[in-house]
């Protein structure tokens, strides 16, 4: 097995072409994240994720907890999802992603996780360390934290008729009653210098699919990043989900989504939302709130064929890049 040269990041088959594409700037965290990398690196090699950095359980809580460090897991998935497709890029990516069983401390760590934390601690920065186990992996795009120190996410939490705050992620998840806005912990949170960067050179942005209120909308409340994402000339794109969250968006409607990105968002323009047509029940409802916020919505086919919540890998890619080709 050869892999590529350290020190150089790889392009990838499909649409996009090495050195080909816009550049897009994909935000959010967990499987949701992994959805749109794992289609967005088959249609440019200009790719960047910025990832949130609030997890508190599993091996990330507990490297957080024990180190100090920025919880790894959102930025191991992401780089796992730029891995490529030949056998480089699908070892490595199963080895970042394989977790030890055993009935001692190493039990459910992720080894992505602790390469990550080891790479942080030689060479004492965070983005260097991503950006060398990104080209040992041969990733397809570049992985950023949304910001540079751990955050927390303070989420209110409506239960029959009484308003209370939940403190976590994983809380935020689990909590039952109706979960209703979020803000972060520590209050105007540092944003990645390179991130900011990022999103400003962009010529899309895209928002979702994933966990909205612990995944895709705390990049909002980082106030460097905010600013940034108004201020760009980069195209945004909202990417809906396929269902609801568990435990965070119980029967929210696709609309439903749409406004609470704009209650946490008031003057964010949209220029495209991109929702699966077999997901939308009331199509002039949701276009309704798509013009809202000043944008376009495509429907397209996107999920699985095998009726699961799940993204289609190359079904995504191929309406984005319809997208991004002014084709749709």
């Amino acid at each position: 097995m050869s892999g590529p040269e350290i020190g150089r990041t790889t392009g990838d088959g499909g649409p996009g072409q090495p050195g080909e594409g816009p550049r897009v700037v994909a935000l959010g965290g967990g499987h949701g994240l992994y959805a749109s990398l794992s289609a967005l690196r088959r249609v440019t090699s200009e790719l960047t994720a910025v990832v949130t950095v609030a997890d508190d359980g599993g091996s990330s809580g507990r490297l957080r907890r024990e180190l100090g460090v920025v919880p790894p897991g959102d930025l191991r998935m992401a780089l796992a999802a730029l891995c490529g497709d030949d056998e480089w890029g699908r070892t490595w990516s199963e080895v970042v992603q394989h977790r030890f069983r055993s009935e001692g401390e190493l039990h459910g760590h992720a080894v992505g996780n602790l390469l990550i934390v080891a790479l942080w601690e030689k060479l004492g920065d965070t983005v260097a360390g991503l950006d060398w186990l990104g080209r040992l992996l041969g990733a397809h795009g570049r992985v950023l934290p949304m910001s540079s120190v751990p955050l927390d996410i303070a989420a209110e939490v409506e239960l029959d008729g009484e308003v209370s705050t939940v403190h976590g992620q994983v809380a935020c998840a689990l909590t039952p009653g109706r979960v209703r806005a979020i803000s972060l912990l520590p209050e105007d949170p540092p944003a990645c210098p390179e991130a900011v960067q990022a999103v400003l050179d962009a010529d899309w942005v895209i928002l979702g699919p994933g966990s909205w209120f612990t995944s895709v909308l705390p990049h909002l409340k980082v106030p460097r990043l905010a600013e940034a994402l108004h201020a760009t000339r980069a195209r945004r794109l909202v990417a809906l989900n396929l269902a609801p969250q568990p435990g965070e968006t119980d029967d929210f409607s696709p609309q439903q989504h749409l406004e609470v990105l704009r209650g946490h968002a008031p003057s964010l323009p949209i220029d495209v939302v991109l929702a699966d047509t077999g997901v939308v029940d009331d199509r002039e409802e949701l276009h309704k709130a798509v013009a809202e916020l000043g944008g376009e919505l495509v429907l397209a086919d996107v999920a699985a064929s095998d009726g699961s919540p799940r993204h289609d890998t190359r079904r995504l890619a191929s309406v984005l890049d319809e997208i991004f080709h002014k084709k749709r």
